[in-house]
């Protein structure tokens, strides 16, 4: 390697390194400084403390809003995974304009701006007389997660192929036999991962979530109501958790789909 080659790698990872820090130093920031009391706008950092951590396990308010937040996250799990997995099923065994219609419909609120599906739907909810309630949230969470749900489904459901399905079928299977006993264990890796990734999308969602909670809170929204007041340790200490279990969700999803990947590709 030449000194010219070299130089560009020193180069390289000097600018690597430099984004890295300027896009995840904020985020260490904030988890250190949820272990150090702030005083007068002072950071006292001869004091390492756990008490903001204590203090939001026992409010009340936090837990309501954890619980409304896993309310929302579960029943969009479950109404995308039943969607996503009937309308994938379909377009992979039909196809068709209709299919690339509903594909159209399903990825429209995921790829435009959260504010601008909110306040559709918002204007929708009014218009019919809906009051804006959990159920209302959940509604939104699922269109806008749909999307990604039913494209990791779709894209499993190719991989499998078609003709295990048609040999089951050839064989006497039913379709509902042939989804239960050849297509769902081959899909059910997708499944978990999609779920997990829904899940972590449905919980950190706050736009859509401010325009449809009307006087519920999830937990996002009770971060966000809290920092309006100003930064504080426990705001520290709940962000830092928010992030723990957003990142968790993600590896173990991204770990999951890694082991999807290198499974198949050994069955290959």
């Amino acid at each position: 390697m030449s000194w010219r080659e070299r130089s560009v790698h020193v180069f390289l990872g000097i600018v690597t390194a430099v984004t890295f820090s300027i896009l995840y130093a904020p985020i260490v920031l904030v988890c250190v400084l949820s272990f150090f009391p702030i005083s007068l706008h002072k950071v006292d950092w001869g004091t390492f403390s756990i008490d903001a951590y204590v203090q939001l396990f026992e409010n009340a308010d936090i837990f309501h809003a954890l619980g409304n937040t896993l309310i929302v996250g579960l029943s969009t799990v479950v109404a995308t995974l039943v969607i996503g997995t009937t309308l994938a099923w379909r377009a992979c065994r039909k196809g068709g304009r209709a299919s690339q219609i509903v594909e159209f419909a399903i990825f429209l609120p995921f790829l435009l701006p959260p504010i601008i599906t909110g306040l559709s739907l918002l204007t929708f909810f009014q218009q019919i007389g809906i009051d804006r309630t959990l159920v209302t949230v959940t509604i939104g969470h699922i269109l806008f997660v749909l999307a990604l749900v039913y494209r990791m489904l779709l894209n499993r459901l190719k991989v499998l192929g078609t003709s295990i399905i048609e040999a089951s079928q050839d064989l006497g299977a039913s379709g509902w036999q042939t989804f239960r006993y050849v297509v769902f264990p081959g899909l059910r890796p997708a499944v978990v991962t999609s779920a997990v990734l829904a899940f972590a999308l449905s919980f950190d969602e706050t736009l859509i979530t401010v325009f449809l909670s009307g006087g519920e809170q999830t937990l996002p929204i009770r971060l966000w109501a809290m920092i309006r007041v100003g930064f504080s340790q426990d705001i520290n200490a709940l962000v830092t958790l928010i992030l723990t279990s957003s990142i968790a969700m993600t590896v173990f999803a991204a770990m999951m789909f890694r082991g999807r990947k290198m499974a198949g590709g050994s069955a290959t």
